[in-house]
């Protein structure tokens, strides 16, 4: 990933991708239960970077069904 300001902001970080500011900062706190597809575009072209590179999907620990995966943005 390019190097970008480390105390980016979630606010400019919505209005440099012309986003609502909410929707950028659930998907930071990982509030979201599905990712908005022109959301993730705005982000993957802001930071230079593939959709695999800001999502992380990771199996829960206390399951092993394959429905109980977890999503991380990095």
């Amino acid at each position: 990933m390019q190097q970008h300001d480390p105390k980016l902001s979630i606010r400019k970080l919505a209005k440099d991708v012309n986003y609502h500011f909410d929707s950028v900062r659930r998907m930071y706190k990982d509030e979201m239960v599905q990712y908005p597809r022109d959301l993730l575009l705005k982000l993957c072209l802001y930071f230079n970077v593939q959709p695999g590179e800001l999502i992380r999907i990771e199996a829960d620990e206390a399951s092993d069904s394959s429905d109980s995966s977890d999503s991380t943005i990095e």
